[in-house]
């Protein structure tokens, strides 16, 4: 549990709590180019979107708020991104509720007054958590599962503010400059809310979204990819040591994916390495320009290791199923600036030019991907198309 105890106006106990409404998934045209949200239904908040734009919002008068207690469900494996914001005085005064390392994380801001607390258990396990905001006397308590997670407690000397006017609310982003963050954070969060009790309004959600992608009934760790998307990065992003070896290891049921897996182009070369698998042919073909090693996709683990001189295969951590390819430097003018200026992508094959285009996308789920022997989180891709990051339907 964290506390603060701070000199502020009474006024931010109510901008705190206020911060928590309703959303759902039902949406209906409301002749306004927008959609109509209900609350109390399922939202997946890992919808694509520009990265700070919330999935939902909506805006209510403040005189029609008589209840300061919020209820929720949260469910998730991802450690951070953005769960709530709301505001008054169109966005001087203002709350956000998000997750930072899997532990809930609260930012609010009232005139010069700025607080950042954190506290409570890690909720990023893939288990469905109940939390609840209350303001109790001059406490505002987030519960989870029914335990005090944190508390924020507040003092003034002065007159309590009369709030009046308009609030916004929002849901998976925020509305003003990410940079008045006190703590900055990655928005992006691959998980699902439900069975929310907000308030005492039950007032729709506006939503610029076509439609609204599912919450599947249950999720496992790992990255799923639709077969519309893909994740790009720049490769200068990656820690390469004095002997230029990068490794990149792939964990999943190969035999259940279809479509590209990994490609990376180096800058003005044509595409110089694919990992794609066939469903139809029922192989894992790794393409080197135009050399080629195919694999039987019944393989679970798949290590990728590029060295100066040379690519190296490693199926299921078995020295008897490893594979070498020759690619200097001579054969390959372009070879050496791969990991120093080219693009990777995972999920889809890279297209020509810098508007990073894709195709032949992947379907089926990446159970875990490390380069480096690190982890790596597709939210933190410079492009980011139709792919759920850190968990796969079960």
């Amino acid at each position: 549990m964290a506390m603060i105890r701070k000199e502020m106006a009474g006024g931010l106990l109510l901008t705190l709590s206020l911060a928590l409404l309703a959303w759902g998934a039902e949406g209906q045209g409301n002749g306004r180019d927008k959609k109509q949200v209900s609350g109390g239904a399922t939202v997946y908040l890992g919808q694509d979107r520009d990265f700070w734009t919330p999935l939902i919002h909506t805006t209510v008068n403040l005189s029609d708020i008589h209840s300061i207690k919020s209820s929720f469900q949260l469910r998730t494996f991802d450690p951070e991104g953005a769960v709530f914001y709301g505001d008054t005085k169109n966005g001087l005064d203002w709350f956000v509720l998000s997750l930072k390392d899997g532990i809930p994380l609260m930012q609010i801001s009232k005139g010069d007054v700025h607080v950042s607390v954190s506290g409570g258990p890690k909720l990023n396990d893939g288990k469905w958590h109940t939390l609840e905001v209350s303001n109790q006397g001059k406490f505002v308590v987030l519960e989870v599962d029914g335990s005090n997670g944190l508390v924020v407690g507040m003092q003034s000397e002065q007159t309590e503010e009369v709030l009046t006017g308009k609030l916004r609310l929002a849901l998976g982003g925020i509305l003003i400059d990410k940079d008045a963050m006190i703590v900055q954070f990655e928005p992006h969060l691959d998980g699902c809310v439900r069975e929310g009790h907000w308030l005492n309004l039950s007032v729709p959600w506006d939503t610029e979204a076509e439609e609204l992608w599912p919450c599947y009934q249950n999720v496992r760790p790992g990255s799923f990819f639709p077969g519309t998307g893909f994740a790009v990065f720049n490769t200068s992003v990656f820690p390469i040591e004095a002997d230029r070896v990068v490794k990149a290891e792939f964990w999943g049921d190969f035999s259940k994916m279809d479509g590209t897996i990994l490609s990376i182009r180096a800058p003005g070369q044509e595409l110089m390495f694919a990992l794609v698998a066939n469903n139809t042919t029922k192989e894992v073909t790794l393409t080197f320009g135009e050399l080629k090693i195919s694999m039987k996709d019944t393989l679970k683990k798949l290590a990728i290791t590029f060295q100066a001189d040379s690519l190296r295969v490693l199926q299921d951590e078995d020295e008897s199923k490893s594979a070498s390819l020759s690619v200097g430097s001579e054969s390959r003018p372009g070879y050496l600036n791969l990991w120093r200026e080219g693009r990777l992508a995972v999920g889809g094959l890279l297209g020509d030019g810098e508007d990073n285009v894709g195709s032949q996308f992947l379907t089926g789920c990446l159970e875990k991907l490390q380069v480096q022997e690190k982890d790596l989180d597709l939210d933190l891709a410079v492009k980011h198309m139709s792919v759920s990051s850190h968990s796969c339907p079960a």
